[in-house]
């Protein structure tokens, strides 16, 4: 597994049910766009405001929208194993390329053994050779997450299941230790900003909330790195990074839905769950004109 991977929105509708027409054109434009695989129900998705129920709805309409399966790469981790088995095991059912699983957050002080125990008993309840999991680790809201040393640990115990390490900890010294734990596998800093120093240390891309609204750009970037396409890199780096930065500025979940229903002209993508709250048409305003050209067509 290696590329630009967007941690897909999830739009509501004005009662703040799920709104699977937005969701199927969206996933459907981020492909167009470039994106590798798309991944629904991470943080950028709200994931942890979705019922599980409501999860596998928003995945089956996907799949019945026409997106294939073997680009998607749902969120999966809660911290009931029961839950998670039932996520992953839909998952897995659909043809999935593989889940995103968080480590069972609520422990805080659970130990890596602890973690250990958690994913053998997942990985042993599904007991499936088609289940391919992606660690995430985001220690800022997780309050704990995968250390180098277990990630090694279950990549070398499981090396056909455990494929993928996201790292949202915003410490590349973090994604540069993993990759040396566990070098077999696809290591994808959670934001572009890291994207050519990952790849230029043995990364696989990255996984970012701001594909959502510059796919293409990420995209470009990833192409001119690989040598797939040419380009000035320092000069679209740097502007891919400015992008990131702007959205950074305000708060990105309501920010690039603000965006969202603006240039698509559908007031629905303003809506989000609580504790979130929608942004303002003026701070809706002020992000686009700060971001001015580098914002491209959202449609």
């Amino acid at each position: 597994m290696t590329g630009v991977i967007t941690p897909i929105l999830t739009p509501f509708n004005n009662d703040l049910s799920f709104a699977p027409d937005l969701y199927v054109s969206h996933a459907t434009w981020l492909l167009d766009q470039g994106i590798h695989y798309i991944s629904p129900f991470g943080t950028t998705g709200e994931a942890l405001s979705l019922t599980v129920n409501e999860r596998m709805a928003a995945l089956d309409s996907l799949v019945k929208g026409g997106i294939d399966p073997a680009v998607l790469m749902p969120g999966a981790g809660l911290c009931n194993l029961e839950d998670t088995v039932t996520l992953c095991r839909h998952a897995v059912d659909l043809g999935c390329a593989a889940v995103l699983t968080l480590p069972p957050f609520f422990y805080k002080n659970a130990s890596d053994e602890g973690l250990y125990a958690y994913f053998v008993r997942l990985i042993d309840s599904i007991n499936r050779a088609d289940l391919k999991i992606c660690m995430y680790h985001i220690p800022p809201l997780a309050g704990i997450g995968f250390s180098p040393a277990l990630a090694g640990r279950l990549a070398e115990d499981f090396p056909d299941t455990v494929i993928a390490y996201k790292d949202s900890s915003g410490n590349f010294e973090n994604t540069k230790s993993v990759i040396a734990a566990a070098p077999e596998i696809a290591v994808f800093p959670g934001s572009e900003t890291f994207l050519r120093q990952g790849m230029e240390n043995g990364g696989a891309g990255c996984i970012s909330a701001t594909c959502n609204i510059n796919p293409a750009g990420i995209r470009h970037v990833f192409d001119v790195i690989t040598g797939a396409k040419d380009g000035d890199l320092d000069q679209i780096n740097n502007e891919m990074v400015t992008f990131r930065k702007n959205v950074e500025g305000y708060a990105p979940i309501p920010a690039m839905k603000g965006i969202l229903a603006d240039k698509r002209g559908d007031a629905r993508w303003r809506n989000v769950r609580p504790p979130l709250l929608s942004t303002s048409e003026k701070n809706t305003g002020n992000l686009i004109r700060a971001l001015g050209e580098m914002l491209k067509p959202l449609y």
